[in-house]
């Protein structure tokens, strides 16, 4: 079985188009995708939690 994307947080800031403060912003009133810190303190987010995540977010704005 293959191991989940995972994405950087770089990565998902380009990709949503949106600053790091503003992620963090998001994330304290939980609204940012599920996040996954690394031992050495890195953020991984998966690809499966973020279009998830991306879905979440079209059905808020219908």
């Amino acid at each position: 079985m293959a191991a989940p994307k995972m994405l950087k947080l770089p990565e998902v800031l380009e990709e949503i188009g949106m600053s790091r403060a503003a992620f963090y912003r998001m994330r304290a009133r939980g609204q940012a995708p599920k996040l996954r810190k690394l031992p050495n303190g890195q953020v991984r987010i998966s690809r499966a939690d973020l279009d998830a995540w991306w879905e979440s977010c079209t059905e808020d704005a219908a």
